[in-house]
């Protein structure tokens, strides 16, 4: 059985850092793609990043430059470097096998003074 488990999330000012993890398990963990999603109050939730097995990587255009996808194939494990958040990354975020169905339960990030 597939489990996606998030780690990482908490309030953090404008301007400061959080670094995200995803633990998958039941999984040939390097052989997937692998996704970063996010979902704020009262709106959809929004793709922020992919990483394909041979470690390419795509962001959506609000966190480029500032976030940065990663993985290690030995730990099982995709990553989420959030730098210089804002009030506007305020979500609960999810990890994705891409080409699977089913969420971990999400990591809860809020960017606040």
């Amino acid at each position: 059985q597939v489990q996606l488990v998030e780690s990482g999330g908490g309030l953090v000012q404008p301007g400061g850092s959080l670094r995200l993890s995803c633990r998958a398990s039941g999984i040939s963990f390097d052989i997937y793609p692998m996704g970063w999603y996010r979902q704020a109050p009262g709106k959809q939730r929004e793709w922020v990043a992919t990483i394909t097995s041979s470690g390419e990587t795509n962001y959506v255009d609000s966190v480029k430059g500032r976030f940065t996808i990663s993985r290690d194939n030995a730990k099982n494990t995709v990553y989420l470097q959030m730098n210089s958040l804002k009030p506007e990354d305020t979500a609960v975020y999810y990890c994705k096998i891409i080409t699977l169905s089913g969420w971990g339960q999400g990591t809860q990030v809020t960017v606040s003074s």
